[in-house]
């Protein structure tokens, strides 16, 4: 695997899940600099958005942190996830994953974004932490 630059990026991130037939808030696609996520199935919505920004549900996963992937990545290019989810999992770190059209985001719990900075550096990735606001 080649060596990836990664961009833990700041703040906190909240994955929440709503009903399959749930309404976006007002507002959650007009936020700008963060990643925001909304993936719909037939069984359910779920949001990745800041967790400064309220999405009203009685299902979510607070206190994540985001990891970015420097792209774009060529859509040839293979074993990018796979190598940085098993570079997290030898080190006990889980992970929430997602790709977009342009690059791959990790989302790990800020408990473990320590160890999970250690490791992927330890493999041999370029790690940029960026100041918390």
């Amino acid at each position: 695997m080649k060596r990836l630059i990664v961009d833990v990026r700041p703040g906190e991130y909240t994955v929440t899940r709503l009903a399959s037939d749930a309404q976006l808030p007002a507002g959650l696609l007009d936020l700008t600099d963060v990643l925001v996520s909304v993936t719909r199935t037939p069984a359910e919505v779920s949001v990745i958005a800041p967790s400064s920004f309220a999405v009203p549900a009685d299902t979510a996963e607070t206190g994540w942190r985001l990891l970015t992937v420097r792209g774009p990545l060529e859509f040839t290019l293979t074993g990018i996830m796979a190598a940085l989810a098993g570079e997290l999992a030898a080190a006990g770190v889980s992970l929430f994953a997602l790709s977009t059209y342009d690059t791959d985001h990790l989302l790990v719990k800020h408990t473990d974004l320590e160890r999970a900075v250690a490791a992927l550096r330890a493999a041999g990735h370029e790690l940029v932490v960026a100041p918390e606001a």
